[in-house]
């Protein structure tokens, strides 16, 4: 099927082409015959160079037979084309027969190709005139088909009546076939074709043939077919006003204008407005010939090569035509091919709707195990809280506890205090009288006796007053921290350890509860360093901060397991508990022969002077 130029010229303007192309031929110099390795194949097609089936074939044939060819052979490919639809008559047949003449004089053909009947029956009746001994691989639809000598071929039926089985599967509706083919001779051999083949229907259907007729009268009556109708499309190269036609373009413009769905018999009609049918490939008609022609051209003699037979038919529809027409899917036979289906959203995006639903139900998996995970952690939480608010109330109370026990320690340290310095001191005073007393009565050997008494007396006296300011420093109100930790130092003068004292920016008064703590835990400190560490030197450093009070205590004694200590002694659990009764902080670092640190920070609110004296004198009026 092809593209034609219409003019009354044409056929004149070619005539003379030819001519002029046969006599530059004839005046040629001969090519010299090329190499062994040189495969030289003609292939004639019984159509124009426009027809589908030489479109086709130009771009399948010479790509498989160079597939096909064997290592080191060249293929020299050539075709040519008998336009018998635009030239029907004998003269150009004739014309065209000295045109191959002229053109391929002493050239050797290995093999050549005759596509269809015209081109079969060309060479069976000049080939020995034009290409003397070439072998002919050939195509055609009848096995009435004569085989020349030294020659093979495919046979493939011209098969037109799947077509119109497979229209009345898919439109069991269907009671009116109107069959539309052109006036030239080509269009004459279908329809007689069709005739023969639509015999065994005409029980089922009623068959009209519209062939023949002008174009205008043809579109006037596909517009307005009766229901229950379809069109079969054969061939038109012209119609019956002798106008030519491209058969393709032909079909697309009868498919714009019918009321009816529009079949088929060849492939090439596809995508031209008509459904489809019972479709000869012809992709597969051109890879038959193509078969064949390659065993000739690797050597097989074209009369031993057997001639083959091929179904080429393929069942195929065209699913926008479907949609235009309501012919349902469902019932298009099984292994019906569908072709130029547009996708649905499922087909383009059904991959990612999966995994948009997977990740859905994976991300509502998780968003589930997320909130069953919130309302177990709250509910921990709130078990948390409650053991936290429960340990908050027990360590208050704990907290509360230690106050109060430190508070009653100290008043009971008061007591004895007193006890120690009205009582016992004042007998012990009363006792060192009687005894100086009575030293001056006795002579001779008892005197160094009543003397060491008398010492012993003042010594004890001293050791009790001592005690009694230890329990219960008196002075700390009166003088102060500072010149209470200074007196801490001159006591231990005598015992060979050195305590450096310094302060910076100390309040001269402070709340009594911060004054005690910080004495009570420099004098554990300084007992300690001497006792426990046998430190030679301890450093005292008192400074303010922003609202608290920094105590850093430092010595060079022998250090200890500070982990190990908590446990074994109330030393420093009573220095924390000081710490904590007034909201401080307390921190102590030592290792085994390093010395030891000790660090306080305890917050210091604003006291006015006043205060602090009137809270001294309250205390000293209770004690």
């Amino acid at each position: 099927m092809s593209r034609v130029l219409i003019g009354p010229w044409r056929h004149v303007v070619r005539r003379c082409l030819m001519m002029a192309f046969g006599v530059a031929l004839a005046f040629a110099p001969q090519r010299v015959w090329a190499a062994d390795g040189l495969k030289e194949v003609l292939v004639l097609y019984s159509t124009n160079r426009d027809a589908q089936i030489a479109i086709v074939g130009e771009r399948e044939m010479p790509r498989t037979l160079e597939q096909g060819l064997g290592k080191g052979q060249i293929l020299d490919y050539y075709s040519e084309y008998i336009d018998r639809a635009r030239f029907p008559d004998e003269k150009y047949r004739n014309g065209f027969r000295e045109f191959l003449r002229v053109k391929y004089n002493g050239r050797h053909f290995d093999v050549i190709i005759a596509m269809q009947d015209l081109a079969l029956e060309l060479m069976g009746d000049s080939r020995n005139d034009l290409f003397p001994g070439t072998p002919v691989v050939f195509f055609a639809t009848s096995d009435a088909t004569r085989r020349i000598p030294n020659s093979t071929g495919v046979i493939a039926h011209l098969n037109l009546a799947g077509t119109l089985e497979l229209a009345g599967k898919m439109q069991p509706e269907v009671r009116n076939v109107f069959v539309v083919a052109g006036a030239d001779a080509g269009a004459a051999e279908y329809v007689a074709a069709a005739r023969e083949q639509f015999r065994p229907f005409a029980g089922r259907f009623a068959i009209t043939y519209l062939t023949g007729l002008p174009t205008h009268e043809l579109e006037a009556r596909l517009s307005t077919l009766p229901p229950n109708s379809i069109i079969y499309y054969l061939l038109v190269y012209r119609d019956g006003a002798g106008e030519n036609f491209n058969p393709l373009d032909y079909v697309e413009r009868l498919g714009s204008v019918a009321n009816a769905p529009i079949y088929s018999w060849v492939d090439s009609t596809m995508d031209r407005r008509t459904v489809g049918g019972s479709l000869k490939s012809q992709v597969a008609e051109v890879d038959a010939v193509a078969g064949l022609a390659l065993r000739v051209l690797n050597g097989e003699r074209a009369d031993d090569v057997p001639m083959s037979t091929h179904d080429l038919n393929i069942s195929q529809v065209d699913w926008r035509e479907l949609r235009r027409w309501g012919i349902s899917e469902a019932l298009l036979p099984r292994g019906t091919l569908v072709a130029y289906r547009q996708p649905s959203v499922w087909d383009r995006y059904g991959l990612y709707i999966l995994g948009a639903l997977g990740l859905l139900v994976a991300q509502s998996v998780l968003i589930a195990g997320l909130l069953v995970q919130r309302t177990r952690r709250r509910q921990a939480e709130a078990r948390v809280i409650g053991s936290q608010e429960a340990l908050r109330t027990s360590y208050e109370r704990i907290r509360d506890l230690g106050g109060r026990l430190l508070s009653a320690q100290e008043t009971e340290r008061s007591r004895i205090a007193r006890e120690l310095h009205d009582d016992i001191s004042q007998q012990v005073a009363l006792l060192s009288i009687d005894l100086e007393l009575l030293d001056g009565t006795i002579t001779g050997a008892g005197q160094q006796l009543a003397g060491d008494a008398v010492n012993r007396a003042h010594q004890i006296a001293k050791s009790l007053h001592d005690l009694s300011h230890r329990l219960h420093p008196a002075k700390l109100r009166l003088i102060g921290l500072v010149p209470a930790i200074n007196g801490l130092r001159g006591e231990l003068a005598q015992s060979g350890i050195a305590v450096t004292v310094t302060h910076d920016g100390v309040p001269p008064v402070l709340p009594p509860d911060v004054t005690l703590c910080l004495f009570r835990i420099v004098q554990e400190a300084l007992q300690n360093a001497l006792k426990h560490g046998r430190a030679r030197k301890v450093s005292v450093d008192l400074r303010a901060s922003t609202g608290a009070l920094v105590l850093t205590v430092v010595d060079d004694g022998a250090g200890f397991d500070v982990n190990a200590a908590w446990g074994r002694g109330l030393g420093l659990i009573s220095m924390n508990e000081r710490v904590e009764a007034i909201g401080g902080s307390m921190t102590i670092g030592s290792h085994p022969g390093s010395g030891t640190r000790l660090e306080v920070a305890v917050p210091v609110d604003a006291v006015t002077e006043a205060d602090a004296v009137a809270t001294g004198l309250r205390d000293a009026d209770s004690a």
